[in-house]
């Protein structure tokens, strides 16, 4: 007989891969972004110069008049009009948005209408609309349709600069919240409707006690974008003689003839309260994205660990 030689176990195995060299591994090498920096440190330089040295800007004038008793008054109306458009848009734009998704198309089609109009106009047109209602309305009648009317006003007496800016600002937001909570309904799985239809709940039961409640992890970040976009909304009320932060600030550098200095005083302002927002954005959208984040983190560390795992064999090289 003919003897086979044994073979070694670890012989007859492949030679593994050479691993990757490493010895001459250096960071890579980012030209560009010290060149970035090197120009962005230049124009902020220039920047601070001409904020210290420039007289024009006034600065012992803003300082005169950023806390001045009419500067507050006008702040207290920017805010005040603020929320009182945030709650009509917020209230309309449910309601808008309850309709949009609705089995009945006479309710479609009259949400949807609404919306496409009061988002295809400017703010500002509606504003002026609003404020002239006279023109087109000299009075305004509360009766029976066709039939005999009870009260009969005067449309100047009952639209103010202040009921104008809220019907413009407030009907206006309502299409723009209608598509955000439109948006958030309709991310919610159409199989809890189906489970809540199939314990018996009614449709209105069903929105109030399942849908909306998940809805509003999509539904309440965008609404804090549109709370910080109202407030700078609010200064398009000026043209309409309110008095709000930037009519305040026009009326005073008209008699004193300082419009910089006081554009700069509603400027800080305007940035002091959507900084403000801003924080408590961050802080609900924390709150609201706790489930996913935390998915992700666990994801992220479990990609984290695997390549730590072999990167030992991978830097020892060929083994045997």
């Amino acid at each position: 007989m003919t003897a086979h030689p044994v073979q070694n176990e670890a012989s007859a195995r492949p030679a593994a891969a050479p691993g990757p060299d490493i010895s001459e591994a250096r960071r890579r090498r980012h030209p560009g972004r010290w060149v970035a920096a090197l120009v962005v440190a230049v124009l902020l330089a220039q920047l601070v110069n001409m904020l210290v040295t420039n007289e024009n800007f006034g600065w012992s004038v803003v300082a005169q008049w950023l806390t001045a008793e009419s500067i507050m008054r006008g702040l207290g109306v920017t805010l005040l009009l603020t929320v009182i458009a945030m709650v009509i848009g917020i209230v309309l734009g449910v309601l808008l948005a309850v309709c949009r998704i609705s089995g009945n198309p006479l309710l479609r089609s009259v949400a949807g209408g609404y919306i496409w109009f009061f988002r295809g106009t400017p703010t500002l047109v509606q504003l002026i609309f609003f404020y002239n209602l006279s023109a087109l309305l000299p009075t305004i009648s509360f009766g029976i349709p066709f039939g005999p009317e009870f009260i009969t006003l005067n449309t100047n007496s009952i639209i103010t600069p202040m009921l104008a800016a809220i019907l413009g600002l407030g009907l206006n937001e309502g299409a723009y919240m209608a598509e955000i909570v439109r948006g958030g309904l309709l991310s919610v799985d159409s199989g809890q409707r189906e489970a809540g239809a199939a314990i018996g709940m009614t449709n209105a039961r069903i929105m109030r006690r399942i849908v909306l409640p998940q809805a509003m992890r999509f539904i309440v970040p965008p609404t804090g974008n549109q709370v910080i976009s109202m407030v700078k909304a609010t200064a398009l009320v000026s043209v309409i003689a309110l008095s709000d932060l930037l009519y305040t600030a026009q009326a005073i550098y008209n008699r004193t003839f300082e419009t910089i200095p006081m554009l700069i005083v509603a400027c800080i302002w305007y940035l002091i309260v959507t900084s403000i927002l801003y924080v408590a954005q961050s802080f609900i959208e924390r709150h609201y994205n706790r489930g996913s984040r935390h998915q992700t983190t666990g994801f992220l560390d479990f990609l984290k660990i695997r390549p730590r795992a072999s990167l030992p064999a991978v830097m020892e090289g060929p083994t045997g």
